[in-house]
């Protein structure tokens, strides 16, 4: 689902304060039809309303899986996933997740 897909990728990004990435999700999602209002309040997804139930539960596990510091956490955001996601797309969405900051950790290596 690409329009979910620019979102994980792109909060993932901001946190791991990867400039090149954000930079170019910003740039993908924006050619993909994602409006830069939403784009502009990504950081603050949970105070607004322009983001979907489906949307905010893969935004908490981005923001779970890519910080880390409180993994006591998870078990209950995996089951919110599962009310608007397939296990295969759970699956699918980590696998996303863990892409994003092994890429983030390799572009700011190399600044």
């Amino acid at each position: 689902e690409p329009a979910l897909h620019h979102l994980v990728v792109l909060r993932a990004s901001q946190i791991n304060g990867c400039a090149h990435c954000v930079k170019m999700h910003t740039r993908e999602a924006r050619e993909d039809g994602e409006t830069s209002e939403r784009l502009d309040r990504l950081v603050v997804w949970r105070h607004v309303d322009d983001f979907s139930p489906r949307e905010k539960a893969a935004l908490a596990f981005t923001e779970a899986m890519t910080r880390l510091d409180d993994q006591s956490v998870l078990p209950g955001l995996r089951a919110a996933l599962r009310e608007h996601f397939s296990e295969q797309e759970v699956a699918a969405l980590g696998a996303d997740i863990a892409m994003i900051n092994l890429w983030n950790r390799i572009a700011i290596s190399n600044q």
